[in-house]
């Protein structure tokens, strides 16, 4: 087990906590991250573009001129697709690009981006991240108290309303909790913000 110290919100150390191995101590998998930041980047597509065919456009339903002896080359419609205002060939239209993965692949690049943050120094632990009030200006102080600088993920046990609220106007800092990390958010971020209790509960769901 590799050991982290413990800050509290004013950035002194107060202690120090073991991470599991099988959690934050892995070989990170680039192929299974890569697949799954893939698959989040899908699932965020609306998929709403649109095209009409020849087949949508409005006119063209009589022959522009007639077959033969004109000089011209053979036209059936003005909304063939060679044509200005005309139609768009295999026009492009609203569809789902979702997909679903396997559990144990997502499993696999959550542990192998929470082992990178950990080998490269980008994880802080902190004893209990609580806020009083919604304070977006405490709330700064305090990431710049622990150093956390730049883009960051918050991690909290549980849902804090306050904590949600004084963070949200902080340009590049989003929160999460626990049990609902998202890969993507986290090998986005440069730093990693993890409540002691938070840690316990990724290793519970997540070993």
């Amino acid at each position: 087990m590799s050991t982290m110290k413990v800050l509290n919100m004013a950035g002194a150390e107060v202690g120090s906590v073991e991470l599991s191995d099988a959690v934050f101590g892995i070989e990170p998998n680039e192929v299974v991250v890569h697949e799954v930041v893939k698959n989040h980047l899908a699932n965020c597509r609306q998929g709403t573009q649109s095209a009409l065919t020849r087949a949508e456009v409005s006119g063209g339903g009589k022959k522009p001129w007639k077959q033969k002896g004109t000089g011209h080359a053979r036209q059936g419609s003005i909304r063939a697709p060679q044509w200005i205002h005309g139609g768009i060939v295999f026009a492009p239209k609203p569809r789902d690009y979702s997909y679903v993965l396997n559990k144990k692949i997502k499993r696999l690049a959550l542990k192998s981006v929470l082992s990178a943050k950990v080998a490269d120094g980008s994880l802080i632990v902190v004893d209990s991240i609580k806020m009083d009030a919604i304070k977006t200006a405490d709330f700064r102080k305090f990431l710049s108290a622990v150093k956390a600088d730049g883009k960051t993920v918050v991690v909290t046990p549980e849902k804090d309303d306050t904590i949600v609220k004084s963070a949200r106007n902080i340009p590049g800092v989003m929160t999460t909790t626990a049990t609902i990390l998202s890969v993507y958010d986290i090998l986005n971020a440069k730093n990693l913000v993890v409540d002691q209790a938070a840690i316990a509960k990724i290793e519970e769901v997540f070993a």
